[in-house]
């Protein structure tokens, strides 16, 4: 259940919410609407009086709101309708005049507008005119003249409406802390649905934006970028001359006059307003250390790798830069990937923005690398290359944003959870399109029996307890392939298991097999090191003490034929 405060002023506040409250609505999506509860319980109502003019039973009902109002005369205050529309998620149940009447005064007496039998409270009504959701309409001046005590509302009727979700039995929703950009509302939601669209135009905006954002390094590249992808943008200009802030519009997105309907930043999200997009551009500024040149997609498989322990091991502050750096991330891979796959990332990426947001300052200076090799990757479209890139990188992104879940977990983030684990599901699906032709490709190169063998050794004296399951997986042969490439490469392939299960446990990872063939895969593709270098890390990969072997695993390679030991490069 999702209740949205909104105060309005001016002599004909009251009026204009009245009239669209009993009124046809923008799109004639108000059916019958009447009044379900009232501060007296027998208050006019202009859908429920038959034998009157609605008109004059409107009339009648906004005198009575108003009257403390005008009492007061210029001593009124300025703001002096508090609106709250309630609606119930699309799952819920319908129901009756009477629980949503119920639901009417828990709020207002929350909210601190009518609290339990006060009888000189202020003067409200709850209108329905839809199945779903109801609009409670108040004026903010209580009947004994003074102003109601409504100290930190949003915070109480959100509360209140999560005790209510349990006692009707309803979905319960996951309590915000306030961070979360500002929702579409029902008049633009209708808007996309008359124009097909099933994404409002202030939600396409705040993608643009945000992809603009990370794909930029200045604040002219971010405007250049907007521009460049069809987004209208008009800068608001100080009498100094210096550009203070900027509105964006859809082109093709119009109001009755015709004009477009434009957004400013901070309308859209709270940190895209210029300000805060300066700020930012400043903070993920190039690294003190310049970065080496290298592939971009293992620089920033590397970086999206590392974000684990900076969850685990680092401060706040370094947890939350690295999920705003993950969310930029996410926000650009759309645009490397293939169809097929696309939609789930562009999913992803809106989901997870929720993700980044926690009252916690972000500490952004870990994060630089990751941001600079996605930016390297869209300026050199050639990196793209067969796939195997984005494949390796959106395995990393899985296990990142697994641990990021459990972060927010940790801080009792609910809706920042909850945002991260249903971006887990948008990525696998990604992956999926991603990973199989590469896999299917590598399978297709699979060394031959003996090299398999001695591979699998290696994996015996390694892991003992997964090699069952790893030879078994069908993405067995894409996982020989890569040790072949890395071998071809230079490396010791006993010595690059060993780099690769040591990286991470593989608990966390989904299926255990693609992940070290995608670690394979980065690692083989490194510098390789001297044979002096690599020995130490190959006798590392001997059995460790305390670890039985798995009896089945050690059967089956027992009757292969011994192989001789790799000879060192």
């Amino acid at each position: 259940m999702i209740p949205k405060i909104i105060l309005s002023r001016g002599d004909r506040a009251t009026r204009r919410l009245i009239g669209y409250l009993y009124g046809p609505g923008s799109a004639n999506e108000h059916t019958d609407p009447h009044m379900v509860a009232s501060w007296n319980g027998f208050a006019p109502d202009p859908g429920r009086s038959p034998h009157r003019n609605p008109k004059d039973v409107e009339d009648q009902l906004v005198a009575q709101l108003d009257q403390a109002v005008r009492m007061l005369g210029d001593k009124a205050p300025e703001t002096t309708v508090w609106h709250c529309p309630v609606r119930a998620a699309p799952e819920d149940p319908i129901l009756t005049d009477a629980q949503w009447a119920d639901i009417a005064r828990r709020i207002v007496a929350a909210a601190g507008i009518a609290p339990e039998s006060d009888e000189e409270a202020c003067r409200w009504v709850a209108v329905r005119h839809a199945d779903d959701h109801i609009h409670i309409a108040a004026t903010l001046v209580r009947q004994d003249g003074r102003r109601p005590r409504r100290d930190h509302d949003i915070r109480a009727v959100q509360r209140e409406a999560r005790k209510i979700e349990i006692d009707l039995g309803l979905r319960r929703l996951k309590s915000g802390d306030g961070t979360a950009a500002k929702r579409p509302t029902s008049k633009e939601h209708f808007k996309a649905k008359r124009q097909g669209r099933d994404t409002t135009t202030r939600e396409i905006l705040r993608a643009c934006v945000r992809r603009a954002v990370a794909a930029a390094s200045n604040e002219r590249e971010v405007f250049a970028l907007l521009e460049a992808s069809g987004v209208k943008v008009r800068p608001k200009v100080g009498q100094s001359g210096d550009v203070l802030g900027y509105s964006v519009a859809l082109p093709g997105d119009i109001n009755k006059g015709g004009e477009p309907v434009w957004f400013s930043g901070s309308t859209l999200a709270g940190d895209l307003s210029l300000p805060k997009i300066r700020q930012h551009l400043a903070d993920v500024g190039p690294p003190s250390v310049p970065m080496r040149p290298a592939d971009p997609w293992h620089q920033a498989t590397a970086a999206t790798e590392r974000i684990p322990d900076h969850f685990t091991r680092g401060d706040d502050h370094t947890a939350q830069g690295q999920l705003v750096v993950l969310g930029e991330a996410l926000d650009l891979l759309p645009l490397t990937a293939p169809a097929k796959a696309r939609k789930e990332l562009e999913r992803a990426a809106a989901v997870f923005e929720r993700a980044t947001r926690s009252r916690t300052t972000a500490d952004l200076d870990s994060a630089r690398v990751l941001r600079r090799s996605v930016q390297t990757i869209l300026r050199t479209p050639a990196t793209t290359g067969d796939g195997a890139g984005l494949a390796m990188l959106l395995d990393a992104a899985v296990i990142a944003v697994a641990f990021a879940s459990h972060w927010h977990r940790t801080h009792q983030h609910a809706q920042q959870e909850a945002a991260a684990e249903q971006t887990l599901i948008h990525l696998r699906n990604a992956n999926e399109h991603v990973a199989a032709p590469v896999l299917k490709d590598l399978a297709h190169r699979t060394p031959g029996p003996e090299t398999q063998r001695r591979y699998a050794r290696h994996l015996q004296q390694a892991v003992p307890e997964l090699v069952d399951r790893i030879l078994q997986d069908p993405a067995w042969d894409a996982l020989a392939t890569a040790l072949a490439d890395a071998e071809t490469a230079g490396h010791n392939p006993a010595t690059l298991l060993g780099q690769a299960l040591g990286q991470r446990t593989l608990d966390d990872a989904r299926n255990l097999t693609r992940t070290l063939t995608w670690r394979i895969h980065h690692l083989g593709q490194r510098h390789t090191g001297s044979p002096r270098a690599q020995a130490p890390t190959a006798r590392s990969t001997t059995r460790r003490p305390g670890i039985p072997s798995h009896p089945s695993a050690a059967a089956t390679l027992a009757a292969t034929p011994q192989q001789p030991k790799v000879r060192r490069r």
